[in-house]
């Protein structure tokens, strides 16, 4: 066990070295400045402003940058690839910023999964043994319609996704189906987020906030949050075993990223 934790340590420290030093070369206007995940609104406004600019001028590395970032959360579980998909809308524009996104968030979804099934398997049961169990016994009853099960977990998830992303591996839960169930599961997710962005981005004065592009936009974000949610549920109320309210209490938790 303990060699397990030092491969994951080591593999932390690694990334979080290739993280900093790619992010120490990224300079605004002619001073450098240090970068940090944003914490909270003010603090991704603050990020967007000072990434605009150098994004027209340098959107490589800006680009980069950004992809290292939102991997390295994503990878190692760390909550906050929310405030990035938003990020992403202000500095990409809505459209490219969903692809990259989603993208983003399916392959660094995966490396956690990869990383878990390296090294975490003993943490992740001997800590949560009571929602391991739980949830391998959904995956079983509806190993048949598996991908299914899975996209309703993201759409309507009785864990949080950094759990279902670490206990994962544990369920033998094929990498080509989780991948595909992330990718489908949390574009709506990704959308509210990125075009939420893009909203934010285009925003100076409290006026435009009520002007109707601005409405038409919340309008679709809407729509779109409630379409594949709307779907999957009538799907999952037909084919998918999830009628007991006890297993899903213990589950309950947040969406996290």
């Amino acid at each position: 066990m303990w060699r397990r934790l030092a491969g994951l340590l080591l593999a932390f420290a690694a990334a979080t070295a290739g993280l900093w030093l790619l992010s120490s070369r990224l300079s605004t206007g002619q001073a450098r400045r240090p970068l940090r995940f944003p914490s909270d609104l003010e603090e991704l406004r603050e990020l967007a402003e000072a990434l605009r600019d150098y994004e027209r001028q340098h959107r490589g590395a800006a680009l980069a940058l950004f992809c290292a970032a939102y991997l390295y959360k994503q990878s190692f579980a760390i909550p906050g690839s929310s405030l990035l998909n938003v990020l992403a809308g202000a500095l990409f524009g809505p459209w490219t910023g969903l692809v990259l996104c989603s993208a983003l968030t399916s392959v660094g979804a995966t490396f956690c999964y990869l990383l878990s099934g390296a090294f975490g398997k003993q943490f992740i049961v001997y800590y949560f043994p009571d929602k391991v169990a739980l949830l391998q016994g959904k995956v079983e009853e509806n190993r048949s319609c598996l991908f299914f099960f899975l996209l309703f977990l993201r759409l309507f998830p009785m864990t949080p996704n950094w759990f279902l992303n670490l206990s994962a591996p544990i369920l033998n839960i094929p990498v080509s189906q989780f991948f595909f169930s992330v990718l489908i599961g949390l574009t709506p997710y990704n959308f509210i987020c990125v075009q939420t962005g893009a909203i934010l981005s285009q925003i100076t004065s409290l006026d435009a906030i009520f002007s109707w592009d601005t409405l038409l936009k919340l309008l679709v974000m809407a729509v779109a949050a409630l379409i594949p949610g709307t779907l999957i549920k009538k799907y999952s109320k037909k084919r998918l075993k999830l009628d007991d309210n006890k297993h899903t209490q213990i589950l309950n938790g947040k969406k996290s990223l």
